[in-house]
């Protein structure tokens, strides 16, 4: 792979995809505390990530409502590079009505996700967040119509495991 411009980009979310919320935790995973929440994450996961990044078959780019906390709290002690590009809310205010979703969180995020494939419209793009299995009615048509569009839902009492890092491999 050459430059960015035809790495696929990798949108990566936090909360039920690198972090699952587990009273015990399995073997080798990880636990801290950051601005006050408990995270616990699975560093083979994780260090899976850094190495599609690193090895310049993805570009991760933050999707996260942890946004710039994410490269500044999480990115070093779950393993994965400091300094990448992070997606905020257009509009960190309350946006009021949302319609069906009344304001749930997580929605903002499609509209982020549109903006980036209408902005690099040459780059696939993968985007992993738990939320999407909710949001698959919000999510379809757009996706339908945006084939070079992978998306992965975790569970969010599981995370991100290795089974959908190699789905996400092949499709690479």
């Amino acid at each position: 792979m050459g430059s960015t411009g035809d790495r696929p980009i990798l949108l990566l979310d936090v909360d039920g995809v690198l972090n699952t919320p587990r009273r015990e935790l399995p073997e080798g995973w990880r636990r801290g505390t950051f601005n006050g929440f408990v995270l616990s994450w699975d560093p083979t996961v994780t260090a899976r990530l850094r190495e599609l990044h690193e090895s310049g078959r993805v570009e991760i780019q933050w999707l996260t409502t942890w946004t710039t906390d994410a490269d500044r709290l999480l990115a070093e002690p779950m393993g994965l590079p400091r300094g990448l590009r992070t997606h905020a809310r257009a509009d960190a205010a309350p946006t009021g009505f949302l319609g069906v979703f009344g304001g749930a969180s997580g929605w903002w995020k499609l509209t982020v996700a549109q903006e980036v494939a209408a902005a690099e419209p040459d780059r696939r793009i993968v985007w992993i967040d738990d939320d999407l299995a909710e949001q698959a009615a919000d999510t379809g048509d757009w996706l339908a119509a945006n084939p070079h569009v992978l998306v992965v839902a975790p569970d969010l009492y599981v995370g991100l495991t290795h089974e959908q890092l190699d789905e996400i491999e092949a499709w690479l």
